[in-house]
């Protein structure tokens, strides 16, 4: 047996639950990993809320890390007793034990600790592939000017310092002035703090009325519209959250005067391989322990107390990365 978090229905935080439920032997491609840390993700909100419909009674969570205690046939790349760290469907990391696909599982370096894996695989694979992969049709460079909603959060304090890593200036939001400077000291360039100012004005003051060849946009409905006004000739919005709602329909005509793109992205389709997962989780692993990029662990809280963990998640009152310790 083993403790989980569980929901019966859709709803507020007051819907999770820890419950026991079995755990068995992992089958053809499957582990069964005991976890050590496990990360916290909006992610979590969206589907404990219903914006992501799934099946119930739904077991939650999509990143934790731990040790592998036994693997399926089949299992190539893990053994027993090795350290491991993932982000992976199907949902049900908020627990001590799972039996899981064992494909998005990756070995954890052994200067990584726990908590770090647990803190960084959702959140690191998502900066990944926003830097390296969702770029405008004109590519990054040295140089450029990027913005970046939400910037004091998990992904985004991740993003600013590899931002800067890559040479680029990142301009952040963030909804307070510490939230501001806390991306200042993690590496990025500006700041706006957009309870106080017109990011979309600001913006065009910083670029010198240019605007940013991209913006990374976790908030939608409250942002679209500015994050759109952000974008040079050209420009791309990446979409890949809906922290304050999903952004409204449009029609294709409002992007023609400046020929705009538009995308959502997931990370869950850029590591929809084997081989892909672990190249970005490689490149992800080298760029924490070469010092470039440092996880912020900013919030723990025990396993029982997840839903005063949700809560302050969605009062905006966490930055960085949180985790639920064992």
């Amino acid at each position: 047996m083993n403790m989980a978090v569980q929901i019966a229905q859709p709803g507020g935080p007051e819907q999770m639950q820890l419950v026991e439920v079995a755990v068995g032997a992992p089958g053809a491609g499957e582990v069964r990993i005991r976890h050590k840390a496990v990360g916290l993700n909006f992610l979590d909100v969206y589907q404990r809320s219903g914006l992501y419909p799934l099946p119930m009674p739904l077991n939650l969570g999509m990143e934790a890390a731990g040790v592998i205690e036994a693997v399926g046939p089949g299992v190539q790349h893990l053994q027993v007793g090795d350290r491991a760290a993932y982000t992976s469907n199907p949902p049900g990391a908020y627990c001590e034990v799972r039996v899981m696909p064992a494909d998005r599982v990756c070995r954890l370096p052994d200067d990584i600790s726990f908590e770090t894996g647990a803190a960084m695989m959702l959140k690191g694979l998502t900066a990944q592939y926003l830097l390296k992969k969702s770029r405008p049709v004109e590519g990054l460079e040295a140089g450029d000017f990027v913005l970046f909603h939400a910037a004091a959060g998990g992904v985004g304090l991740i993003a600013c310092q590899w931002a800067k890593a890559l040479g680029l200036r990142l301009i952040a939001t963030a909804g307070s002035d510490e939230k501001c400077q806390l991306a200042l000291d993690n590496g990025a360039a500006h700041a706006i703090n957009y309870r106080r100012e017109d990011f979309a004005a600001r913006v065009h003051e910083i670029t010198q009325g240019q605007g940013v060849k991209v913006v990374y946009d976790s908030v939608g409905k409250d942002t679209w519209e500015g994050s759109l006004k952000c974008l040079r000739t050209f420009g791309l919005l990446v979409c890949f959250g809906n922290a304050s709602g999903p952004v409204p329909a449009f029609a294709p005509s409002l992007l023609a005067a400046r020929s705009l793109y538009v995308t959502r992205q997931t990370v869950y389709n850029h590591i929809a391989t084997r081989e892909s997962c672990q190249a970005m989780a490689d490149d992800l692993f080298a760029v924490v322990q070469s010092g470039a990029v440092k996880i912020h662990i900013a919030q723990r809280y025990a396993l029982r107390d997840v839903q005063q963990a949700h809560r302050d998640l969605e009062a905006r009152k966490t930055t960085g990365s949180t985790i639920l310790t064992l």
